[in-house]
């Protein structure tokens, strides 16, 4: 089944030239804005705002995704999101301030588990079964809350929204799950009402799949997947890091984990071009979004990539909490098929 309305994407802002023709608001179903908001911003549908320090640029980063047919916005509890016949782009915010805790529960395992139950309750309220894609942004990952680090803590109440809705893990999005400075759980998600074709990385076990050892729940989420796309195709390529197995490699060593991760961002691109070998993803067709954990290692890992992806790729750079606290350096990235991305 073919999305009727393609999934286009645009950036405006630094290091990103600019969009040729404007995008009219009703094409729109979302923004997702790194840094502040400029003075005449007036949009107001579904925006993330991703409190995380851009290090390759000043100004803000607005990431754009349109369709080419009009889409219609509307509020379900505390999700705001745009539709039109075949995607839906929605952005929910829990403060956690705002929720009684449990004896046992932490106030983000609380917060994460009705995000996700509202998540899934607007999806079949608006029959889009297809969950693709979500953003996870989490203030204080590493803190240990109720006897166990918030980011595990995180895991728990978005597998407990799995299980109440009957959705089985191992159909889980593309997801990427970060820590920010402060502000409430946010979370942007895409959905559309045909499946995604789910990858999986066999340089590495599932993340669904991950041993008790990495806390009572695993991570509810799949390494990537494609799209059918109209006549194009979309690679989502989930926050990758230097893991092999289930282990993280390189402890200390952030060039050493930038080519770990690379090697499984190539594994992942290696996946995706068995179903189309005529005309295959390449690591430089990639856009990238790059989070570092500690602000003086990015020019070592910037350099690193474009050594080994090519000078000129089209990456962002923030410095960001990874969800391991061994891990340095995370990756996530998305690719069109042909290349219909709105910018040229």
């Amino acid at each position: 089944m073919k999305v009727e309305s393609p999934l286009q994407f645009s950036q405006i802002g630094p290091e990103a030239p600019p969009s040729p023709i404007a995008i009219p608001d009703n094409l729109i179903l979302g923004l997702q804005v790194i840094g502040p908001l400029p003075s005449d911003f007036a949009y107001a549908g579904p925006l993330q705002r991703i409190d995380a320090p851009m290090l390759d640029a000043t100004g803000t980063l607005q990431e754009i995704w349109y369709g080419d047919h009009p889409c219609r916005q509307h509020r379900f509890q505390n999700i705001t999101f745009r539709r039109n016949e075949a995607l839906l782009f929605g952005v929910i915010e829990i403060d956690e301030s705002q929720l009684g805790l449990g004896t046992a529960e932490s106030s983000l395992q609380l917060a994460a588990e009705q995000a996700y139950r509202q998540i899934f309750a607007l999806l079949a309220a608006e029959g889009f079964p297809y969950l693709w894609r979500t953003w996870n942004y989490l203030p204080r990952i590493h803190e240990e809350e109720c006897g166990l680090e918030r980011y595990r803590q995180f895991n728990i109440g978005r597998h407990q929204a799995f299980v109440a809705f009957e959705r089985p893990v191992d159909s889980s999005p593309v997801a990427c799950a970060l820590g920010v400075r402060q502000g409430p759980l946010s979370i942007a998600f895409m959905a559309g009402r045909a499946p995604s074709t789910q990858i999986e990385n066999p340089r590495q076990v599932s993340a669904f799949a991950y041993p008790a050892e990495y806390g009572p729940r695993s991570p509810t989420f799949t390494r990537a997947a494609t799209v059918a796309n109209g006549d194009n195709e979309v690679l989502f390529i989930s926050g990758t890091a230097s893991i092999v197995g289930h282990a993280t490699l390189h402890h200390g060593d952030v060039v050493a984990q930038t080519k770990e991760t690379v090697a499984n961002l190539a594994a992942l691109v290696s996946q995706a071009n068995q179903d189309h070998p005529a005309t295959p993803y390449t690591l430089h067709d990639l856009i990238y979004r790059v989070y570092v954990r500690h602000a003086q290692d990015y020019p070592r890992v910037r350099a690193t990539l474009e050594q080994l992806v090519g000078n000129g790729i089209n990456a962002a750079y923030l410095q960001a909490d990874v969800c391991r606290s061994d891990l340095l350096v995370e990756i996530e990235a998305l690719a069109f098929k042909p290349m219909r991305w709105g910018v040229t």
